[in-house]
């Protein structure tokens, strides 16, 4: 198979202070006290679910696209030092105009956050996709999310003057 039509599959991603563990269903409990600060949807939408609907939603996910030429590229960030998880990286890649294309997002749980935790899982995910044949990476940021648009910017990522669903599209080109 040549190496555009490969697949991109959830390995494990190791940074300084991070694991980035490919998603598994008996991640949702866990998770779900992680995503559960209803705050933490303030820019993401959505209310914090609870583990049935997690569990259910991972499994669809895992599941993989119907689309055979797009990947859908799951991780849960587990912090070493505490052996506990924090948050959620994700890539969707797949054709895009100049090459395969990664939409990439991020979710670092609020206890978790101001610690760089973002920033290191995204530059990681972000790394890693770098060794595979994307050519561009993609980030859809709220305007007033600045947290998100620091994190991008570490990543390389620049804004664009386009827009999705009122996000701007911030952009990479890899190679």
């Amino acid at each position: 198979m040549d190496r555009l039509r490969e697949p991109v599959t959830a390995t494990v991603i190791a940074t300084g202070r991070l694991e980035l563990l490919p998603l598994r269903a008996e991640f949702a409990d866990e998770m779900a006290a992680v995503l559960g600060d209803p705050a933490l949807h303030t820019f993401i939408g959505g209310a914090p679910p609870a583990p049935p609907e997690l569990r259910e939603r991972y499994g669809r996910l895992i599941a993989g696209s119907p689309d055979p030429a797009v990947s859908w590229c799951n991780w849960v960030l587990r912090v070493r030092e505490e052996g506990c998880l924090a948050g959620t990286v994700q890539a969707t890649v797949g054709p895009g105009d100049d090459g395969l294309e990664a939409e990439v997002a991020w979710v670092v749980g609020v206890p978790w956050q101001g610690r760089g935790l973002a920033t290191e899982a995204a530059r990681g995910l972000v790394d890693r996709l770098g060794q595979r044949p994307v050519h561009t990476v993609v980030a859809h940021i709220h305007p007033d999310h600045a947290a998100s648009a620091a994190v991008a910017r570490a990543c390389g990522l620049a804004p664009t003057d386009r827009m999705h669903d009122g996000e701007i599209r911030w952009q990479r080109t890899l190679g």
